[in-house]
């Protein structure tokens, strides 16, 4: 199941992972007039997901740590096509399905900010916004989609 956004030629997509059951007051800043916002696991609070939501709409995926969501019954992946452009998202970097044409992958877990292009499919890690591991900074991402193209920043979080 994919779940479909069209009507517009371009959009601007908050990325968000691993809070921890945290959101800072500066993601409110940063993903201010967001089309979606897409939280990829360890969320581990439903405060978390109805803050988000208060902001934009919300698709999220269950993460390894996410023990305390209750009855927030969330997919280990989603598939979402905004415009052209076709998102999977999941906790940890996996194999993704080999039948769909995916343009960009999103996934946390690592704590590590990461864009990178792999044969064309763009790799995408927001880091932790909740909680700090080595020397990674808090970061969120922004995720571009301008007709068929597709590009990412990392953006630091004030804590």
């Amino acid at each position: 199941m994919s779940r479909k956004i069209t009507g517009k030629d371009s959009y601007d997509i908050g990325v968000i992972s691993d809070t921890h059951g945290r959101l800072l007051p500066s993601v409110y800043m940063v993903f201010d007039n967001m089309d979606l916002i897409i939280h990829a696991g360890d969320i581990d609070t439903k405060e978390v997901l109805e803050k988000l939501q208060s902001i934009a709409p919300v698709v999220a995926v269950r993460g390894n740590m996410d023990f305390n969501l209750g009855k927030e019954s969330l997919r280990g992946t989603e598939t979402i096509e905004i415009g052209e452009t076709v998102i999977h998202v999941s906790h940890m970097v996996g194999s993704v399905p080999a039948s769909a044409r995916v343009h960009v992958v999103i996934y946390g877990h690592t704590h590590r900010p990461s864009i990178e292009k792999q044969n064309g499919v763009l790799f995408l890690n927001p880091g932790s916004a909740g909680q700090r591991r080595h020397d990674n900074p808090l970061s969120v991402a922004i995720l571009h989609i301008r007709g068929n193209e597709q590009y990412a920043e990392i953006i630091e979080l004030e804590e």
